[in-house]
């Protein structure tokens, strides 16, 4: 188990990285749509069910998976694609 938070937060990026390699297109089609969590509900549990096996529970509580797929979904993917929200 990982109870290191810096290897937590590798862990959340590199799930979450794989999530958007993987679906380009729905994160660009959820993004214009504002219903990206929707549109990946499915690929976002299976890297939070991954993420909550392989990580600590005193490190999950910190909400490193959620603060992570905000980052790398809108901060980083999401800057690139017209939308009216983000």
């Amino acid at each position: 188990m990982i109870t290191d938070l810096e290897k937590a937060k590798r862990l959340a990026r590199t799930i979450i990285s794989d999530i958007v390699l993987y679906n380009k297109e729905k994160v660009v089609e959820g993004i214009k749509n504002d219903n990206v969590f929707e549109v990946l509900e499915e690929e976002i549990e299976l890297g939070r069910k991954l993420f909550n096996e392989k990580v600590d529970t005193t490190v999950i509580s910190s909400k490193i998976f959620d603060k992570t797929l905000i980052d790398i979904l809108i901060a980083k993917y999401g800057k690139d694609v017209d939308s009216k929200i983000w």
